[in-house]
């Protein structure tokens, strides 16, 4: 690598930890965010088989299943669309859209703050694990497989910190909300200014717009459930976030490191001219 390589390499790194700390700082320096009450009075509220809020329990099905088809796909699916140096990263994200859907489901059978943390803990486990993959395929697997434990830990502490400060009267989401969004400002950053370690990252946009879909849905839970009392936008919220996951899947079995592609390329070459 020459100096003026080196030197681009280095402005990109500032750049991204510039932006981060710059998000970061801007959301802690606001006032404390404690939970609305009001977030746990979902506009589908409907009891079918006995089962409270029926509808946005089972709408959590999805992630189960995505989870369980991404950890087993680890296993005997296309080796190609993984590196191995990341596999724990994989297999975080992976498990944790898992829990989600256990986590959530148990936390609309009975919503309130309680349950809901173990609705938040399972998704930062996919939100770091995403990240560090990210990170790792993008940048450096070595600083990816560093960064995973003290991410992982980070996120959980976010919850637990706010899980704590709710007991004590001032509640405060401000961790939380930056573990939920700096990696949705970072990763479009890091996907502009870094290549990928594989062929296709294309599909890494489609989770991200996905993703952000999920929340218009949920911010218009009641809206869209007035539109005729068919399904709210909370229901629908889970099922478009568990797309998320399944483009991620999708994307990963369709997808080669760029050296394998480029040596496929060169044995076919080889063999038009033979």
């Amino acid at each position: 690598m020459n100096v003026i390589a080196r030197r681009k390499a280095r402005a990109r790194k500032y750049f991204v930890l510039i932006v981060a700390a710059g998000v970061t700082g801007a959301i802690m320096f606001i006032p404390p965010i404690p939970q609305d009450p009001g977030y746990h009075l979902f506009a589908d509220s409907r009891t079918f088989l006995s089962v409270p809020n029926f509808w946005n329990v089972a709408s959590n099905v999805p992630f189960v299943l995505v989870g369980l088809a991404g950890l087993l796909f680890m296993q005997k699916g296309n080796r190609h669309g993984f590196s191995n140096a990341l596999r724990p990263a994989y297999v975080v994200f992976f498990a944790g859209v898992l829990l989600t859907g256990f986590g959530s489901a148990w936390y609309h059978l009975a919503p309130d703050n309680r349950t809901l943390v173990w609705d938040r803990l399972p998704m930062t486990l996919a939100f770091m694990g995403l990240f560090t993959i990210v990170i790792g395929e993008h940048i450096s697997e070595r600083a990816a497989r560093k960064l995973l434990l003290a991410l992982l830990a980070a996120g959980a502490a976010s919850v637990l910190y706010w899980a704590v400060s709710e007991t004590r009267g001032g509640g405060d989401l401000r961790p939380y909300v930056l573990v939920q969004f700096l990696p949705l400002i970072l990763i479009p950053l890091i996907l502009f200014m870094y290549r990928s370690q594989f062929d296709r990252t294309a599909f890494i946009w489609w989770v991200v717009v996905a993703y952000a879909t999920s929340k218009l849905f949920e911010h218009y839970d009641h809206g869209i459930f007035g539109l005729g009392g068919i399904v709210s936008g909370h229901s629908l919220k889970h099922l478009v976030a568990a797309l998320a996951p399944l483009i991620l899947l999708y994307g990963f079995s369709t997808r080669c490191p760029v050296a394998h592609r480029a040596s496929a390329s060169s044995e076919v070459h080889r063999a038009e001219i033979v």
